[in-house]
């Protein structure tokens, strides 16, 4: 059985931590009055909803509903449990304390397990690959390659890069010597299995770099095929990645996220690069913002990841046709799925980001990259003379017409006026004959887009099939309207309760007045159960802290309705009639209540013929109608 983590450790961490320093690592959060607002990183949103209370130092989202605190957060966008949340928030605010629980807790569930058995797996294979590159004979020309390539010792040990040998047994011999079970290693990725059900390796012969997740957990690795005279290797790829497990999908994963997620967040900027060696080399420069995507085109999840914890995002590709083609696509992605600030460093003489360190060295590429960013007006202006004979005369206007294509794109009037200038210079042409032109462009498009939205918002003709008949009216309109999660409003005696549980948190004297009130209760449920917590808590602290009390909460209705009460839009301080007022209300709704459910009970009575009950129940009925008038009267 697990250890239970020591309040001290627990009440230690919590006061040493910002909530908003530490989601400010995972979401890009900007000050809107006195809390902090982000896209919500639970749930996908194009507006921001996410809101990060640091007086009280708790986060809510309006949007999906999830709040808590500090380590609440943690759980929940790293999938982690309670104690490996404090872990975590240690770890990420460098806090010096002595944590030595266990990580499991008996509430882990078969999967959780599953997957840090994998993680354990990738990682003894991490450091078995790192082991045989930096401290084996076997593994010198590995070494020996990398320090060519300009590759510090300290970067490799940053990097945690390894060296896979040429022996297709190397690693799944070391697993059997350690008892791995079957499954754990088919699941692994490390490995290709037989169909006389032997493992064999799936890297060998390659330089190996680790792909983390957002946590640092090795859960991947991708392998550069090592060329030597006695290991050709002329029909096998260049680069070898781990097949897709249940700890990696490509689509979400960027390499060195985990590494630059502070220094992006610090900078609000984010270089990407096409290859791990260019975000490495880069890092040698200084430049530790880099990530890349893994062997692919960015996808919209890593977009989402990026935008949460930076504004400006670089592109910094090859310089090469082919780079520049992927940077071109990569702009329209980013223009139509982001809100990214987009600039990009376009590398000279063809060179990808790594060869032009090495040619040119680590401060030339560094002034490059923070101080040779061009718009992206700027790379189209470069991009569209490629495939064009700018001799001829008609190719000319052709690449006008499709720089002020470009142009509507850009909003910046400062921008417009210099480009427009650049174009009338070099190609002689008026600036107000292109401003014309460019607005007869722009009034074209919105024109189009007008179009397009009549039709879109056009009810299509109906037409019924033979089975539409079988179904009643009322079930043809549920069928056809989608299904939209309202809250009701909260009636008067919620308002009451919610205004009074408010008082009682953040007043001791309220606290101290409801004491002498024993027969008060509140009118449902869930705000009794939570006045109780409430009490219970008090019981054992000197004073109220709101994120220690939503930790000390255990399920999670009542976490979520302990945030909504703390966040309601209030006065700063009590009166003695507003006190007097919602207790009133409350009481008052158990006789309200009453009389509610003896005048249905009457109403059954006349029903039945039974004069006599009615009689008696409509007694009852005006006794409570009186009481609750004098108690009207008295408040």
């Amino acid at each position: 059985m697990a250890q239970r983590i020591p309040q001290e450790v627990i009440e230690e961490v919590r006061q040493r931590t910002n909530i908003v320093d530490v989601v400010g690592q995972y979401v890009q959060l900007k000050k809107s009055g006195k809390n902090y607002m982000g896209l919500c990183p639970f749930h996908e949103e194009r507006s921001p909803s996410f809101s990060v209370a640091e007086d009280k130092q708790i986060f809510h989202c309006f949007g999906c509903g999830k709040g808590g605190t500090v380590f609440n957060f943690l759980q929940e966008i790293e999938g982690i449990s309670f104690p490996e949340s404090v872990r975590r928030v240690a770890e990420l605010e460098q806090i010096p304390v002595n944590i030595d629980w266990v990580n499991t807790t008996d509430s882990d569930t078969a999967e959780n397990i599953h997957n840090r058995k994998l993680i354990e797996l990738h990682k003894k294979a991490a450091d078995l690959y790192h082991h045989v590159l930096m401290n084996t004979q076997i593994g010198e020309p590995a070494l020996n390659y990398l320090l060519e390539r300009g590759l510090t010792k300290e970067l490799i040990e940053t990097f945690k890069i390894g060296f896979a040998p040429q022996k297709r047994d190397f690693l799944s011999q070391v697993f059997q010597n350690e008892t791995v079970a079957e499954q754990l290693s088919k699941e692994s990725g490390l490995f290709i299995q037989r169909d006389n059900g032997e493992f064999l390796d799936r890297f060998y012969q390659r330089v190996m770099f680790p792909i983390n997740d957002d946590r640092g957990n090795v859960i991947a690795f991708s392998g550069r095929l090592l060329k030597t005279e006695d290991f050709p290797g002329d029909d096998m790829p260049k680069y070898l990645n781990s097949p897709e497990t249940v700890l990696f999908n490509k689509r979400d994963t960027l390499f060195n996220f985990d590494k630059a997620r502070k220094e992006i967040r610090k900078e609000n900027t984010v270089f990407l690069f096409e290859g791990f060696m260019d975000v490495i080399a880069a890092w040698q420069a200084g430049i530790t913002s880099g990530v890349a995507s893994m062997g692919t085109s960015l996808t919209n999840e890593q977009i989402r990841k990026l935008e949460r914890v930076a504004k400006e995002l670089v592109i910094c590709y090859d310089g090469d046709t082919a780079g520049v083609e992927a940077t071109n696509r990569a702009i329209s992605l980013l223009s139509e799925h982001s809100r990214f600030q987009l600039s990009i460093v376009s590398i000279p003489e063809k060179l990808d980001p790594d060869e032009y360190l090495r040619k040119y060295g680590n401060d030339s590429f560094r002034e490059l990259a923070l101080h040779g960013r061009e718009t992206v007006f700027s790379f189209k202006m470069q991009y569209h003379r490629l495939t064009r004979n700018m001799n001829n005369e008609k190719e000319q206007l052709d690449y006008v017409n499709d720089l002020l294509q470009e142009l509507m794109l850009v909003q910046s009037p400062l921008e417009r006026d210099r480009y427009l200038n650049q174009l009338a210079q070099e190609f002689q042409l008026s600036f107000h004959s292109l401003e014309e032109q460019l607005k007869q462009l722009e009034t074209k498009q919105r024109s189009t887009k007008r179009r397009e939205r009549q039709q879109q918002s056009a009810p299509p003709p109906q037409t019924y099939e033979i089975d539409d008949m079988l179904e009643p009216p009322e079930m043809l309109e549920e069928m056809s309207t989608p299904s939209v999660q309202n809250k009701l409003p909260l009636t008067k005696v919620e308002k009451a309760e919610r205004t009074l549980l408010y008082r009682l948190m953040n007043e001791q004297s309220i606290r101290n007045q409801l004491i002498q009130l024993p027969e008060f209760s509140f009118a449902h449920d869930q705000y009794q159960e939570l006045y109780l917590l409430l009490d219970s808590y008090m019981s054992i602290h000197s004073d109220f802290q709101l994120a220690d009390f939503i930790d000390y909460l255990k399920e999670e209705t009542i976490k979520k309705l302990a945030i909504d009460i703390s966040l309601q839009t209030i006065s700063e301080e009590s009166s003695e009639r507003e006190i007097t007022d919602v207790i009133r209300v409350i009481e008052n709704s158990s006789l309200e209540d009453q009389i509610a459910e003896k005048q249905l009970q009457k109403k059954e009575a006349e029903r039945l013929g039974n004069k006599q009950l009615v009689d008696e129940l409509s007694i009852e009925v005006i006794g409570l109608v009186r009481q609750l008038q004098k108690s009207r009267i008295v408040s």
